[in-house]
């Protein structure tokens, strides 16, 4: 999946303001029907369904039932359109709109650390488009700054400097976004191609059973039957292995692991 789009690529200025502002511009009148929340729903919704590439001001007016001109009462473009949406979905990943509690018990760091990863793959699983924007240089509404917010927050027995807990906070989710990757290209190929990974991996078979026989690769002739099988949990595992590493690191500051 190629990156196509960029957060931030439009007015920066009026994407912060429709995200932490009123939202909306007064208009005279009766209340309208379409509102900024109804508008990025639809969005979001038509992207998940069909792509962030099906999502444009046009075909959300038809979605909507509402004339072009209307939306762009709401919000300037699809640029910053794609900054509410991306806010919007951030915030299901354990931050939210809502301020959070400064009396909730902290979990411990490696929890914390968990729980937000977890969150995350389910955010790209959900809304495999995320993968598609480029968000190095990410428009912070209340969704991104509340998730990052209760995450921060749990981090802060670690000990470590906070340099590094933004460098815990990059690794984590490079690490999650690339595991993300390689779940939706599989379903990806399997909807573009109609072939099933079994039926696949079973094409190659005959001419592979003979290479592994040939005494050429006797690494990759040894390897168990289950070695490339669906049932280990390698998201799982190696986020267990990055959390050890960081227990390294915490012992050696603080004299405790969490």
């Amino acid at each position: 999946m190629a990156t196509t789009e960029s957060s931030g690529g439009g007015d920066v200025s009026r994407s912060m303001e429709l995200l932490w502002g009123t939202g909306e511009r007064a208009t005279r009148g009766p209340k309208p029907g379409l509102t900024l929340d109804r508008i990025v729903t639809a969005a979001v919704e038509l992207a998940d369904a069909e792509g962030l590439s099906a999502v444009s001001m046009r075909r959300l007016s038809t979605e909507l039932g509402a004339g072009t001109m209307s939306l762009y009462r709401h919000v300037p473009g699809r640029a910053e359109l794609v900054d509410l949406m991306l806010d919007r979905v951030q915030g299901e990943s354990g931050g939210s709109a809502a301020d959070p509690d400064p009396s909730a018990a902290a979990p411990g760091w490696r929890k914390t650390v968990e729980t937000a990863a977890r969150g995350e793959l389910a955010l790209y699983q959900a809304h495999p488009w995320l993968l598609s924007v480029n968000q190095t240089r990410p428009v912070l509404g209340p969704g991104a700054i509340g998730g990052m917010e209760t995450t921060l927050a749990g981090l802060k027995d670690m000990g470590l400097t906070d340099p590094e807990l933004i460098s815990v906070l990059i690794m984590v989710s490079g690490y999650v976004s690339g595991v993300a990757r390689t779940q939706v290209h599989a379903v990806e190929v399997q909807q573009s191609t109609g072939i099933s990974d079994d039926e696949f991996w079973k094409a190659q078979e005959p001419i592979l059973s003979a290479v592994m026989n040939s005494g050429r690769y006797p690494a990759m002739a040894t390897l168990s039957a289950d070695a490339f099988g669906p049932d280990f949990d390698h998201f799982e595992f190696g986020l267990q292995r990055l959390l050890d590493g960081l227990e390294v690191l915490v012992t050696q500051r603080t004299g405790g692991g969490g």
